[in-house]
Formats: structure tokens, C-alpha cells, sequence
């Protein structure tokens, strides 16, 4: 059977016509539209309750298994969506993500883990003949993050990143229209993560609760000792567990950053940030204040910014903006040309996404096991999450400089250094972050986007970042080994 790419999915969908397509190559060859897809979710706080309430909204999706180290949140979670279900199917309860994936009759896993598990187990899922639908960031590191792209090409499965912007037609419209030219070329793509969050404390050392079996939630990631800052969310602010706002809610903006350059892009040349974790005084490692930058080969950059300690009259920024060459600018949805403050309307057409939203559009590639339906499919996953990666390890090689709108080192780049004196004027008029602080500098840090590996100064240093070590039966298999 022919593959079925998004323009022929939407035309035909939207003609009416049945499609009579082939079952996966989990489930076997069952013909027919309407086939029972199996999926098993792994992870069940937080973003995990959100996929399991997107497959119930699903026609003929069950939910075979639930999946997590916390018997506890396994047992609560299993016994109402059994109710919930009402003895349509049976929903079966496991703490191992492998006990599932041993299953020949499963469909599909859904990974709303900790970050340093969606690796291992998209890489573990494409091995067992498994469709993944993972959370983002897809990736903890660089190398990892490829190895699931090689998995994907060697197993053949329908791997879709979570990150839903990918699912909206207007988006992809509006970066079809600039890729055109519409506006000129571009230049700066912008993307914030400001959403206001608090510390997180210090916890002691301690023992693990009973009802969490400690090795599965660390699984691949080398962390010996317990605090109770790692579980359930807090895993979030520690390098070993997880990215920091950069790659946490921030991955959506990222990746609709990127989205946005030229298609022939795929990896930065350069990155560097410069931030800090300020008036927290907490165990947290990650920054909660940031500004970073990257370049491509072509010239076009990538801007970003984290913002997330609160203040009087903090301004909430989730969004994107996007500059062009000869001065002109979209915000928030409105085109300003060169010099005007005058806002103009956006003439946008829907671009080609597969329709359903980021649930329906997974579960139709399923069916269609056709992975390029994919809305944000492995390879986007992969280079959205390598931007931040690289600019998150500049930020970890950084120096500690006086809190100044000079600490940034940008060379020659003034729009780098207007931007960042933005966020500092923030952080030290709004916040009220005094003199005595310190921001971290990172280096600007040269990558090859082929080899996937630093070239010239620091390289030592940041190559060492690409890849973490992994726990003794969690490991990471070799990208040529997969």
C-alpha cells in the first residue's frame, strides 16, 4: 500500500471517501479505518492524566495498560479509569514499562515520564514494534535524541513528539507563508517560556516511600540518593533528571522557533546563554531566568528566554515572535512593518498538518502506519530538542559575572544585546535583583551539525554534555547497535 501523506489525508478526509488502511506492524494487518488501536500510557501524573483523557476521546482506542514506579498513583489511576471505561475492555496495571511492551498485541505507548526516561523507552517501544507517542522534550541529551531518530528509521514506527503547536493549521500556515518570503527574509525567530513558578526548597536526604520503587523511576539516570524534591514534578530543576523551563514548557516555543527557518536547517553552528537562579535560594540547579541565543548556517537565529520568578505586575509570555531583515516584525499575532507601531492583520491560509489534533492526528498515523503523518514527527523532535540542549549546556559551562546589562557576551550582535537588556532590566526593576548578584555566562559553544559534535573552543568541555551516563540495565544502546 502506497504511503498516505498529509495533502492526501486532508483532500481525501475531506471528501468524504472511506480509506481502507493496513493495521501496524504491532498489531498485525487488520484492514479497515475503524481498527482498535492498543495503547499502553507510561506515567500517570501530571501530563500523563492529559494523554489519558486525549485516547478515552478517541474512537476505538483502548487503554490496555497504565504504567508507573508509583503503586500508589498506579492502583488510584487503574481503578478509575477502569470505572471510567465501564467494562468495555480490561486495563491492566504495571510498574515496568517493559512488562507492556512485551505484549505482541499492543498497539502503541504513550511516554509521559520524567525526561530522562522518553529516550530509552521511544528507543525500547520502536524495538518491540511499538508506535510512540512521547512527551516532550523527546530527548534528555543530544545523543540519545538521535539514537531514537535512528530507531524510528531502522524499526519503521509512527513516532510523534508532543509538542501539540504542530498540530495547528494556522501555525503551519503562518511559517509556510514566511519560508515563501511573504514578509522577506527572516531573521531573529523569538521564543519565550515567561510563566511565573516558585522554589522548590531544600529537601534532605532521605529514604524513597515505600510505595515508589526507586530503581524504575531512576532508571537510566545516575542519581544514588533520594530527596523529596525529585518526586512527583520537582525533577524538573535538576540536570539529571531533567532540563529546566528551557526544555520543559519551553520545548513547545522552541520547536515553533525553529519551525519557522528555512527547511534546509537543521542544526545550530553556534549557542550561548547567559541567566541565572535568582532569590529562590533553593536546592534547584537549572536556571529560572535565562536569555539564550543560537545561529544556523544560513545566518538565521534563534532567540529565547526564560522568565520565571514572580513579581508585581510580572508579565505572563508563552509565545513567539519572528523579525525580519528589513525591520519588519510579527507579535502576537499582528505584522508591524519597518518603523511603524501601526498593527496589520495576518492573511494566513491553514498549512498541511494531519487533522485531529495532536491525539487524533497520532492515532490516525497509527492506522495509516505511515509515519511521515506525524504531526512533529522524530526528526523535528530531534533537532527542537538539540537547540535547547546545546544552549541549556552553554548556560552549565558558564562562568559566574556581576549582575549587569554588559554581562552578556555577544560580540558584534546587537540584537542579542538589546534583547537580553530587556530581561535585565526585568530582573533587576521588576524582580528587584540587586548588584550583589551574579548571572551565569556561557560560551559560545560551535557545533557541526553533521557529526552532531562541538568543533573548536570549549569543544572538550561541551562534547562531554552530550551524552549522559546511564544506570547499569537502563543504558542508552549506540545509535549503530539499535
Amino acid at each position: 500500500m502506497s504511503r498516505i501523506n498529509r495533502r492526501t489525508f486532508l483532500q481525501t478526509t475531506a471528501a468524504g471517501t472511506g480509506l481502507i488502511l493496513a493495521g501496524t506492524s504491532a498489531s498485525g494487518a487488520v484492514l479497515g479505518a475503524n481498527d482498535r488501536v492498543r495503547i499502553a500510557v507510561a506515567g500517570l501524573n501530571g501530563r500523563g492524566k492529559s494523554h489519558i483523557n486525549g485516547w478515552l476521546g478517541q474512537d476505538n482506542v483502548e487503554i490496555a495498560y497504565v504504567i508507573d514506579p508509583d503503586e500508589k498513583v498506579l492502583a488510584r489511576t487503574q481503578k478509575a479509569l477502569q470505572e471510567k471505561v465501564n467494562g468495555k475492555y480490561t486495563v491492566k496495571g504495571v510498574r515496568d514499562v517493559r512488562e507492556a511492551l512485551d505484549d505482541k498485541s499492543l498497539d502503541a505507548i504513550s511516554v509521559a515520564t520524567p525526561n530522562h526516561w522518553h529516550s530509552l523507552i521511544t528507543i525500547w517501544g520502536a524495538q518491540a514494534g511499538k508506535h510512540v507517542y512521547v512527551e516532550k522534550p523527546m530527548s534528555h541529551d543530544v545523543v540519545e535524541g538521535r539514537v531514537a531518530v535512528e530507531a524510528q528509521k531502522k524499526y519503521g514506527v509512527v513516532i510523534q513528539h508532543g509538542t501539540q503547536r504542530r498540530s495547528d493549521a494556522k501555525i503551519a500556515g503562518l511559517h509556510e507563508a514566511i519560508q515563501a518570503g511573504k514578509w522577506g527574509k527572516l531573521k531573529i525567530s523569538y521564543g519565550y517560556c515567561c510563566k511565573p513558578r516558585n522554589g522548590i526548597g531544600n529537601e534532605p536526604i532521605s529514604q524513597p516511600p515505600s510505595n515508589l520503587d526507586w530503581n524504575l523511576w531512576r532508571g537510566p539516570a545516575e542519581v544514588e540518593e533520594y530527596h523529596a524534591n525529585y518526586h512527583p514534578y520537582d525533577w524538573h530543576w535538576f540536570w539529571k533528571t531533567g532540563n529546566g523551563d528551557l526544555n520543559n514548557q519551553g520545548t513547545h516555543q522552541l520547536d515553533v522557533a525553529r519551525w519557522a527557518i528555512d527547511k534546509d536547517q537543521t542544526h545550530p553552528v553556534k549557542a550561548m546563554a547567559i541567566g541565572g537562579r535568582f532569590e529562590w535560594d533553593d536546592q534547584g540547579e537549572t536556571p529560572n531566568t535565562m536569555f539564550a541565543m543560537a545561529e544556523y548556517p544560513n545566518g538565521q537565529q534563534v532567540f529565547f528566554n526564560v522568565r520565571n520568578v514572580n513579581y508585581k505586575g510580572y508579565e505572563h509570555q508563552v509565545e513567539n515572535e519572528y523579525y525580519f531583515e528589513d525591520g519588519g516584525r510579527i507579535i502576537r499575532g499582528k505584522y508591524y512593518a519597518k518603523g511603524s507601531d501601526k498593527p496589520e492583520s495576518l492573511d494566513i491560509k491553514s498549512g498541511d498538518v494531519t487533522p485531529g489534533g495532536n491525539w487524533g492526528s497520532f492515532i490516525s498515523a497509527v492506522r495509516a502506519n505511515d509515519p511521515s503523518m506525524a504531526n512533529g514527527n522524530v526528526n523535528d523532535a530531534h533537532y527542537a530538542c538539540v537547540l535547547g540542549h546545546l544552549m541549556n549546556n552553554s548556560y552549565r559551562l558558564g562562568e559566574k559575572v556581576p549582575f549587569s546589562k554588559k554581562a552578556g557576551k555577544f560580540g558584534d550582535n546587537k540584537d542579542a544585546a538589546e534583547h537580553f537588556e530587556k530581561l535585565h532590566d526585568v530582573m533587576a526593576k521588576g524582580v528587584g535583583v540587586s548588584d550583589g548578584a551574579k548571572y551565569t555566562v556561557g560560551p559560545t559553544l560551535t557545533f557541526d551539525p553533521e557529526t552532531e559534535r562541538h568543533v573548536g573552543d570549549h569543544a572538550e568541555a561541551a562534547n562531554a554534555l552530550l551524552k549522559d551516563e546511564n544506570r547499569k540495565g537502563f543504558q542508552i544502546p549506540d545509535s549503530t547497535k539499535v
